[in-house]
């Protein structure tokens, strides 16, 4: 053996990123930039929140495959002073005009996946003005001076932007040539495609974020009159007037009343307790909940004593989310408009009906929902709905500030493959109307007038005992909560630090139908990282599972911040499958 080797032992159990910890400041991103913009508003004085909305702002615009302004943005709060978890709803909603009828009348059988007549109202905007309201110190022209200065003057382009599979300027590139002027003239400059490391600007963006800063500073009264004319300035005035005409241009379902009358609502968040911790995520109209439920199966289950990532563990993991996952498909919807049974979907005995259901020893590929209404563990087979697809495409920011102020944000939507560019706004319109049924009738996800269309994107947030604990979330449609899930499974039962729960080997079911067309179930499949070993793999096969391996380092994409206030460290940690995988350019800072 070496002498001069400064290390000798196995690396196999360290983790590519370091273990970040602090006093001051913990922050996780999806981009580097957006990480310094969120801890540069902490150092200046501003809180979790403020540092979570600048963060924001950044990630819509240096991250544009996945997230821009006129997206969608669900955002879990809890303030250190009043102990409460606030959830913000930050989803859009449907334009008068878009009723089933009405996308039949036009030949459709399925709300088209992009365009302007998949687009809703932009709720990221409001979400992210309403709780800086609510909750934050600065003003609105603090928080997103860095995004208009990054807009305004340029930052070097990363890989990901341009090279993401499917979803980058690369990808899109005759797309835009050939149907969107408007993203042709942003994305690609001077006619080019752009290369890595050149410098890239959104003047029209900077535009639309200095007219907000506009009307705030313009308006007499105190900070929250000048975020409600902000507020207002989006969604009464020229920004409004400009997507509206955009829309009418293309004979698009979006006016300005749609955006008149759209309103930001705040929210009790639904919460599970699970082996000491209590995790809270968004209402029903996100698919938050489906990890709640397969807490609730899980909790009555001594995982532990399985062995982490052993293929019994895996097995009974991968099970549940398949029952839990077609209760998804069956009851999650806007509970404004549709009446879900909660209640029952998230009490222990149901899940102890749909627990009963497993089978240690075999693999089922069937979509199995219980019956929620009537409390029974099956739901009779002429009562099913038909599946169908979900949405993709996040970015996520995870904020913990010293005094335990904690904020998990989930930015989504608007991504630049959703539709084209409004060119004098520097952002395109969203698309998660696509997510939409437009039969049966009595579907709780049908399209309606107004009504907000569930969604995938879903941040967390958890407390140990009655105290702060984590935040955490990741991008990944479908998968989200089932790599939460799993890294969640990874801090509570086997004491992971939070990089060693992130980098971790992961997985997800395909017994769902995917985004993509042709938009197939797979029964049984499972995707799954090759880390967890052969003899795992060779398992979970004779389990009756359709094992697919995974390239490594592509199940995850997780970030998150945790707060100890035992002692006051905090801790951050990001997921190098960003890197590896060219979606994005992750980190995490700790001071």
């Amino acid at each position: 053996m070496s002498t001069r080797a400064f290390r000798s032992a196995s690396t196999d159990e360290s983790t590519f990123h370091a273990r970040l910890l602090g006093t001051r400041g913990a922050i996780a991103t999806e981009n580097y930039l957006a990480t310094h913009a969120g801890a540069d508003i902490l150092k200046a004085g501003g809180n979790a929140v403020d540092a979570a909305v600048a963060a924001v702002l950044v990630e819509g615009l240096v991250n544009p495959q996945m997230h821009t302004f006129g997206g969608e943005c669900p955002i879990l709060v809890r303030m250190a002073q009043s102990g409460d978890v606030e959830a913000v709803n930050g989803n859009t909603a449907a334009p008068q005009r878009a009723t089933a009828q009405a996308y039949r009348d036009r030949g459709y059988s399925d709300v088209p996946d992009e365009g302007v007549l998949a687009a809703g109202v932009p709720a990221a905007p409001g979400a992210l003005i309403r709780t800086l309201a609510r909750h934050g110190r600065l003003s609105l022209a603090e928080v997103a001076a860095p995004a208009i200065e990054l807009a305004r003057n340029g930052f070097p382009l990363h890989s990901g932007m341009l090279n993401q599979e499917k979803f980058g300027i690369r990808a899109l590139e005759q797309k835009f040539r050939r149907e969107w002027p408007g993203s042709a003239a942003l994305y690609l400059p001077d006619g080019d495609l752009p290369q890595v490391g050149q410098i890239f600007r959104n003047p029209a963006l900077a535009a639309t974020l200095e007219a907000l800063v506009h009307a705030e500073t313009s308006t007499r009264g105190d900070r929250k009159a000048g975020l409600d004319a902000a507020y207002r300035s989006f969604y009464q005035g020229d920004i409004a007037n400009e997507i509206a005409r955009f829309c009418k241009e293309r004979d698009g379902f979006l006016e300005r009343t749609d955006l008149a009358v759209y309103e930001t609502q705040i929210e009790t968040p639904h919460a599970m307790s699970f082996a000491g911790t209590t995790l809270y995520k968004c209402g029903f109209w996100t698919q938050g909940p489906t990890i709640l439920q397969c807490l609730a199966m899980l909790e009555r289950r001594n995982l532990h004593s399985l062995g982490h990532n052993s293929a019994e563990y895996l097995h009974v993991l991968i099970e549940t989310i398949k029952l839990v996952y077609a209760d998804r498909e069956q009851y999650y919807g806007d509970p404004s408009q549709t009446h879900v049974p909660a209640e029952m979907l998230l009490s222990k005995d149901y899940a102890a009906l749909r627990d009963a259901l497993i089978d240690t020893g075999k693999a089922i590929g069937e979509m199995r929902p219980g019956d929620a209404w009537e409390g029974k563990a099956l739901l009779a087979k002429e009562k099913r709905f038909e599946v169908a697809p979900w949405g993709h495409g996040t970015v996520h920011v995870d904020v913990i500030d010293s005094e335990g102020n904690m904020v998990a944000a989930t930015p989504s939507g608007a991504w630049i493959k959703s539709a084209e560019v409004v060119p004098a706004l520097g952002f395109p319109l969203g698309n998660r109307l696509m997510t939409f049924y437009l039969e049966p009738e009595h579907h709780p996800n049908r399209v309606a007038p107004f009504k907000r269309p569930r969604t995938t994107i879903s941040p967390s947030l958890a407390l140990r005992g009655d105290k702060p604990w984590m935040v955490f979330g990741s991008m990944g449609g479908d998968q989200q909560d089932q790599w939460q899930l799993q890294f969640y499974l990874n801090r509570v039962l086997f004491g992971m630090t939070i990089q060693q729960a992130i980098e971790a080997p992961k997985l997800s079911s395909e017994n769902f139908p995917g985004f993509f067309a042709p938009h197939d179930r797979f029964p049984n499949r499972v995707r799954i990282e090759p880390r967890v070993g052969g003899a795992v793999l060779q398992e979970l096969e004779k389990l009756g599972h359709d094992i697919e391996v995974a390239t490594d380092w592509s199940e995850g994409y997780l970030l998150a911040a945790s707060y100890d206030p035992d002692t006051g460290v905090l801790e951050a940690g990001s997921d190098p499958r960003g890197p590896k995988g060219d979606v994005f350019q992750s980190s995490a800072m700790c001071w």
